[in-house]
Order: C-alpha cells, then sequence, then structure tokens
C-alpha cells in the first residue's frame, strides 16, 4: 500500500509554487495530501492548478531496472494481458484475435498515424517505468510497480502508439521531449499530469517548468483522478453496483462494460464517460 496522507503536508502544498521537497518518501505522501483525498478517493482540478500542486524533488538518479517492473501480465485471467487488453479498447474497429490481437485500426495520438496490424505499434506508459522509478516507484513494494506498469484502471496509463514515436521518447519527461503533433500537446500534458498525482509521483524542477509553460496555452479542462492503490482492483469485476450514486458498474476495460450490456457513454453527458479511454477520441466510449 502507499504510505499513509500526511495532513500537515496538505497546508505546504497549496502554494502555487512549492518548495523543492529534499526526501522522496515525503515528496510520495505529499503528492496524495496535496490533493485533498485518501488514497483510493477521487480528486478534480483545472490543469494549471494540478501542475502547481505537484511537489518538487530531486530525482533517484540509481538502481532502476526494467525487470523491477513486471509488465503486460494477464491480471483478471481472461488470457489477454495488459498490452492486449490495450489494443482491443484501442482499435477504431473491432479487433480480431482472442488472446493475442492481430488486426484492428489504431490512431496513434503522438504522430497522426493509423495503422491496421499491431506490429508496429508499442503500448506506451504515459509516464515512463524509468521515470517512474526516479520519480518515486523506488520506494515501492513489487506489488505496487506491477500495478503500476499494468494500469488498466485509468485510460491515460497506457496508450497504443507507433514503434518509432514511443522510442523517440524513450523515458523523458516533457522538459526534453512532446509529441510531434503539437495539437495534442495540452492533452498529452494533461494526461502526464494525471498519471503522476494518480500514482503520487513527484516532479523536477525542469519537468515542473515545462508542464507550466504548455499548461499557460491550454483552455485549461478539469483533470478528474482517481487516487490508485496498489493491489486494491480498480472495478467491481462483479458488475454490482457501489454505493448508490446512480452510476452504472465500473469495469476495468470498454470490452467487459459491453459484454455486460452497459454503454455507450458520452463525453459531458455520462460520468463513466471518464472511466474508460477514448481511443478514436470521438467523445464516445464503450460503443461496440
Amino acid at each position: 500500500m502507499l504510505r499513509p496522507v500526511a495532513t500537515l503536508l496538505a497546508v505546504v502544498l497549496l502554494c502555487t509554487g512549492c518548495a523543492e521537497i529534499s526526501d522522496t518518501a515525503e515528496a510520495d505522501t505529499a503528492v496524495q495530501a496535496g490533493y485533498g483525498a485518501e488514497t483510493g478517493g477521487e480528486v478534480s482540478l483545472p490543469l494549471t492548478e494540478a501542475v502547481a500542486r505537484l511537489p518538487v524533488a530531486k530525482e533517484v538518479t540509481s538502481g532502476y531496472e526494467r525487470e523491477k517492473f513486471n509488465h503486460w501480465v494477464d491480471a483478471d485471467g481472461d488470457c489477454q494481458d495488459a498490452r492486449n487488453e490495450v489494443l482491443l479498447e484501442e482499435s477504431r474497429k473491432k479487433a480480431r484475435g482472442r488472446c493475442e490481437v492481430s488486426r484492428g485500426a489504431w490512431f496513434s495520438a503522438y504522430d497522426g498515424l493509423t495503422l491496421k496490424r499491431p506490429g508496429g505499434l508499442d503500448i506506451d506508459h504515459m509516464v515512463a517505468l524509468k521515470e517512474g522509478w526516479e520519480s518515486g516507484a523506488n520506494a515501492w513494494s513489487d506489488e505496487e510497480r506491477e500495478a503500476y506498469a499494468n494500469d488498466l484502471g485509468d485510460p491515460r496509463a497506457l496508450i497504443a502508439v507507433t514503434a518509432a514515436t514511443n522510442r523517440s521518447k524513450g523515458d523523458q519527461d516533457p522538459a526534453d521531449w512532446l509529441p510531434d503533433a503539437t495539437g495534442y500537446h495540452c492533452t498529452y500534458v494533461a494526461d502526464w499530469v494525471a498519471v503522476k498525482i494518480r500514482w503520487g509521483l513527484f516532479v523536477d524542477r525542469a519537468e515542473k517548468a515545462a508542464l507550466t509553460r504548455v499548461a499557460a496555452g491550454c483552455d485549461n479542462p478539469v483533470i478528474t483522478v482517481r487516487l490508485a492503490r496498489a493491489g486494491q482492483p480498480e472495478s467491481d469485476p462483479s458488475g454490482d453496483p457501489g454505493g448508490g450514486s446512480g452510476e452504472d458498474p465500473r469495469f476495468d476495460t470498454c470490452a467487459k462494460a459491453t459484454a455486460k450490456g452497459y454503454g455507450p457513454y458520452r463525453k459531458g453527458s455520462d460520468t463513466e464517460y471518464e472511466w474508460y479511454r477514448d481511443g478514436d477520441k470521438d467523445g464516445t466510449v464503450c460503443d461496440s
């Protein structure tokens, strides 16, 4: 589990330009505290405010090994690992292949290309595994790092893009790399910030400056983030409604929601829209 929220830090993080935090463990809890919600809760903030509240700390520069993040696991035992789950969700037309996706149609938002075969696609961790390690994940348990590497609970965490753009990005943060598609920069930065908040990761000074600069040129969208908690399910796989909220049950993917007869959900009218990835950016999810 992530560390408990440190209430006193919340006061510190209400400032616009928070001082650099010297201890990475302190920064880990500070991210959660600054947004006023317990782990597992949900927060909504305008992008510029969300960026302003991100705590700054020095990155961890040693100890990273990709093997410390067990990725592309089949967490729900349906024979589709996390990579194939993303491919199924983001395909613009019905993807072929039961366990391993072989055909479909994918739009790569980083460069604006559309591919019909998955061989030319990578599943990008919005915040790269190495960047995650350097920003606080070095202190996590193996279970937390596995949950992060296979995060299907937030559609912004993993995204299908061309292999060339993913490898161009590597493990760089927005201070050093932004997608070639300039019209996507605002969405990219908003998604980056959402993942950092969700997983309690801090930023370095150059990264925060870049996020602030890009966010200032956007229309200041409100981003909603559900704070992650490793080992906790991000949805109710039984399909039972929870909390009497009037919302539909929440599933790991749209494929599971539609299989149970739920959807479609439209941006701006259905709260459920925010739970799933809108791969083709048409404002509707779980529509097939």
